[in-house]
């Protein structure tokens, strides 16, 4: 049942899909939304029939009046094929205003069917292509929306996965940890470090553990007191923390802060902290004369 929502369009699907889905594609590589530097002819074509079915069933099942909303259940199979071709999309690197030109571009072929199975209708045919156009353009709207939310969340994740490289905790020796920080250090990342450290320091039995901020842009109050917190949580976990890297410049900024580092060790540098570290453990590196003797 269309109830004459579309009418004239269910029937121009049903009668020549292919040259339509041809002319889809066509026109959507002079709009620049076809990307055949990601996509193979049989991947486009693929994608854009199965878009083409779903449309046609959610327009068919669809019974508001006019009124095209995408998130009601007639468009559920459009919702589901199109979340997979836009996942697959964003991995590739498409733009969103490539796949909204994409969906757009299926206005011309529809419209040229309109207008010669309707020429002799002008008041239907000018209803039918208003109509459609809503359709159409709450379908780019749609996927628009889901697309950038795709991204979003592909962003997200690769923020998570750098943010995990970005705080490596290394076993220097037996009970000795180190955390090299490098870049900038705001909230979001001074928790992920503390949790990465408190971890480690429980699975490897540290007593020890350096953290290196040799890599740190700027140290403001702020990053200060993020060190602070996270000295504090190693030794609450029962381990000594040593922060290396304070150069000069470093340390009169924390001074002219008022940063008080309280009881936490500082070093220089993490060679320093190191020699420091590895005595506390009971460790001792000597040097080898050419014989490969140690020296006393």
């Amino acid at each position: 049942m269309t109830n004459g929502i579309l009418e004239a369009t269910l029937e121009v699907l049903k009668e020549d899909v292919q040259g339509i889905l041809h002319e889809w594609i066509e026109q959507a590589d002079e709009d620049g939304a076809k990307r055949a530097d990601l996509f193979s002819e049989k991947e486009e074509r693929d994608q854009a029939a199965s878009l083409l079915r779903a449309f046609r069933v959610g327009v068919r099942d669809t019974s508001r009046g006019g009124e095209f909303v995408l998130k009601d259940e007639h468009w559920a199979d459009l919702r589901g094929i199109l979340s997979e071709i836009t996942h697959e999309r964003v991995e590739r690197g498409v733009l969103p205003g490539e796949m909204a030109a994409l969906i757009l571009a299926l206005k011309v072929p529809l419209f040229s069917r309109l207008k010669e199975k309707l020429s002799d209708s002008p008041d239907l045919l000018i209803d039918e292509v208003i109509l459609l156009s809503k359709a159409i353009d709450a379908f780019a709207i749609y996927t628009n929306e889901v697309f950038i939310a795709e991204r979003e969340q592909i962003i997200e994740r690769q923020r998570d996965e750098m943010l995990e490289l970005s705080t490596p905790v290394v076993e220097l020796w037996d009970k000795v940890l180190t955390l090299p920080l490098i870049g900038t250090l705001d909230s979001l990342r001074a928790q992920e470090v503390m949790e990465s450290l408190l971890q480690a320091i429980v699975e490897r039995q540290a007593e020890v553990v350096i953290v290196d901020i040799t890599g740190v842009k700027t140290v403001d109050t702020q990053v200060a007191q993020h060190l602070l917190r996270t000295a504090a949580a190693v030794r609450l976990m029962g381990a000594t923390c040593i922060i290396s890297g304070i150069s000069p410049k470093i340390a009169q900024t924390m001074v002219e802060l008022g940063v008080d580092v309280g009881e936490v060790l500082t070093r220089s540098s993490i060679k320093s902290a190191l020699t420091d570290a590895l005595t506390s453990v009971g460790v001792a590196i000597r040097a080898i004369d050419d014989n490969g003797t140690r020296k006393p």
